[in-house]
């Protein structure tokens, strides 16, 4: 069985007042609610440890929003595995659209990334996506196969396996465009036939992919009933335990 996974992306968003709420919120929920499926959060860096405080028995996943692809070093503002290693941290997002767009990512730097996530123990959520532009182009089937072999399958199987995969339609983002269920459903699908393609059938059935599109309470259990969708990498409704609850509640 693959793991069913609700993920929280806190971007860059909440003081830390705020945060620390929240966090005690869904701790709460989490506690006071039989949950079908994995809760993470990805909170801005500053308050990752305070999140391994508050969710000291491991509840809710704690992951950073991003992690460098160097060991340690002369890199400022960075965040090494090591680091997140050191504190118990569950993994961290790897190459989100934001970081692409705004920080000149590229699918090599994901590789490296990936890699170095997994030696330290941690679980690798790799983001990839196509653009508005890449869709429009009928490009997104190319996009996305390119991303996940440069990224990717530089990995074993047993490595492979490790990885979640968050589908992320950039157009789908923020843009007043929508994704169907059955246009998520299709790219999911494909991307798991890509691993299955290079590693054989039975991995690519015990890899989670999470669809990243503006999943909302509304939609969010007809988008998870699809068979290739594992879940949701969440945005603006994870910053609300009301709408968060509601998505997490979609696997009930």
């Amino acid at each position: 069985m693959r793991r069913k996974i609700v993920a929280g992306n806190w971007k860059m968003n909440k003081n830390v007042i705020d945060a620390q709420q929240l966090m005690t919120q869904l701790l709460e929920y989490k506690n006071n609610n039989a949950t079908n499926c994995e809760v993470w959060i990805a909170p801005p860096a500053l308050y990752l440890m305070m999140a391994k405080d508050i969710f000291e028995k491991d509840e809710i996943g704690v992951f950073s929003q991003d992690m460098s692809e160097h060991e340690s070093g002369a890199y400022t503002g960075e965040i090494a595995a090591d680091m997140l290693e050191s504190i118990d941290a569950t993994g961290s997002l790897i190459g989100h659209s934001e970081r692409r767009q705004y920080h000149g990512e590229t699918d090599s730097h994901c590789n490296r990334k990936v890699k170095l996530a997994l030696d330290k123990g941690l679980i690798p959520v790799y983001c990839n996506g196509e653009t508005l532009e890449q869709r429009k182009a009928g490009q997104h089937f190319e996009v996305v196969k390119n991303q996940t072999e440069v990224a990717l399958f530089t990995l074993s199987a047993e490595e492979i396996k490790k990885v979640v995969i968050a589908y992320e339609p950039v157009w789908a983002i923020g843009t007043g465009e929508t994704a169907t269920p059955e246009q998520a459903q299709e790219i999911h699908a494909y991307i798991r036939g890509i691993i299955a393609a290079k590693y054989g059938q039975e991995v690519a059935d015990e890899v989670s992919i999470l669809y990243g599109g503006s999943v909302k309470p509304d939609n969010a259990k007809e988008i998870f009933s699809q068979p290739d969708i594992d879940g949701g990498l969440i945005g603006g409704a994870a910053l609300k335990l009301e709408d968060f609850s509601k998505i997490i509640e979609a696997f009930n």
